[in-house]
């Protein structure tokens, strides 16, 4: 067995952000090197994601225990993999999908898979002493992404009268990736503020962003650009706004209607939700709106790409799932200018560069992003720099597992120095 061979593969039941149970796998080489990968976990998940297998026993951890992936590591992908070149990501990836044989990786658990996947890719690096995202990038990989921060949290991830899940500040107009941070991180302490002031709560939600009760949901866009110009900035031009509306689950079809019940808003039709977001793009600094319809609603998509998609980044997430067969229908059919990118909805590393890739040879934007419920791993972060997807969002400027990713990329870019790169477009 040459030293560069996988020796063993193990897998450990941990506890992501939420405290529920993920995978952490290890990977150990020939030559003694191990590094270990921890698998995040979403809330609000798109119908076409790779499964995330659980184990469904009520008598532990309420059914959301992960001993079966983990055994699924241990016992049918190690014994597979064992002897294989850690180099050798596509043939190790494609080995696994076809190991569990199913469209949505439901046999052996997306989790499962990941965890193998996201560390070879981890010891295939530590083994050529290269940082991984030099070894996943190449030598060119030096673009920083700018960081959408959600500095305040609704829907899925906060129990509060916000409909949308998420609004981001973007600091595009920063002058590199550590003054951007620090453009928002000083917006995210100063919006504190204002929620105190006004006696409105502080505590946060699943991603750190903050979750009081609004009068409605423009109030969150108002806050946050009282919050940007208390902090001394120029909307627009050093931040600007980006919105999750997650509509997939406040629409009871997934598309044509939208139930807006946590701001008492009512329901409204697809063409009621396009009016409004055509208002608020024009009254606001907003530069990148995130699955504003529901995964359903290819319609709407397309009608919002043609009306603003000139001058404002629309999203596809629960709509294309990271899946190169749902991005590439968005593209035949116009329906977005972006994708968002998430290891985890579509299971291995190697489908996630093609992704990236088929968003970049079409002129599509892609957006890297972290899960709700994630870990204190770092691979996002290199990945981001690898991808040269130019912007990630991974949570907020709290919780230490949003943090880490951040801390990361402060790393890189002093790593990079000079050479680094930052910019939106």
């Amino acid at each position: 067995m040459a030293k560069y061979s996988i020796k063993d593969i193990h897998a450990l039941e941990i506890l992501d952000s939420r405290g529920n149970p993920t995978l952490r796998v290890f990977v150990t080489l020939k030559n003694g090197i191990k590094v270990d990968a921890s698998v995040p976990s979403g809330a609000s998940t798109g119908e076409n994601e790779a499964v995330e297998l659980r184990d469904g026993d009520m008598q532990r951890y309420k059914g959301k225990g992960v001993k079966k992936a983990m055994s699924n590591v241990i016992e049918i992908i190690a014994p597979e993999l064992v002897g294989m070149d850690v180099h050798q990501q596509v043939l190790i990836d494609q080995k696994m999908i076809n190991l569990d044989g199913t469209v949505n990786k439901s046999h052996l658990g997306a989790n499962a898979i990941l965890g193998v996947s996201m560390a070879v890719a981890k010891a295939a690096a530590e083994y050529e002493n290269v940082d991984l995202f030099r070894y996943l990038g190449g030598s060119n990989a030096r673009r920083l992404p700018v960081p959408c921060m959600n500095i305040l949290n609704g829907g899925e991830h906060a129990d509060n009268s916000v409909d949308f899940q998420e609004f981001m500040a973007i600091p595009h107009g920063a002058p590199s990736f550590s003054e951007g941070l620090r453009y928002v991180a000083e917006t995210f302490h100063t919006l504190k503020g204002i929620l105190k002031k006004r006696g409105l709560a502080t505590s946060v939600g699943d991603e750190g962003g903050f979750a009081p009760n609004l009068g409605s949901n423009e109030e969150a866009i108002e806050l946050i650009i009282e919050a940007i110009e208390k902090s001394g900035y120029k909307p627009g031009e050093d931040i600007s706004i980006g919105i999750d509306s997650a509509a997939s689950a406040f629409s009871p079809t997934k598309k044509d209607r939208y139930v807006l019940s946590k701001s008492n808003t009512g329901t409204l039709s697809t063409e009621e939700m396009l009016v409004m977001i055509r208002h608020w793009v024009r009254k606001y600094p907003i530069i990148l709106w995130e699955d504003p319809f529901g995964e359903d609603d290819w319609a709407g998509f397309a009608k919002m790409t043609r009306e603003l998609g000139s001058g404002l980044e629309i999203v596809g997430d629960d709509i294309f799932v990271t899946n190169v067969k749902f991005i590439q229908r968005g593209i035949e059919k116009e329906s977005a200018n972006a994708s968002l990118i998430k290891l985890n909805q579509i299971g291995t590393v190697t489908e996630t560069i093609d992704a990236v890739r088929l968003c970049r040879d079409h002129g599509w934007r892609s957006f890297l992003s972290h899960r709700s419920g994630e870990t204190s791993d770092t691979f996002l972060a290199d990945f981001a720099v690898a991808m040269d997807s130019g912007h990630l969002k991974s949570g907020s400027a709290c919780r230490s597992e949003r943090l880490a990713k951040y801390n990361r990329l402060l790393e890189i870019e002093d790593m990079l120095g000079d050479d680094a790169l930052y910019y939106w477009r």
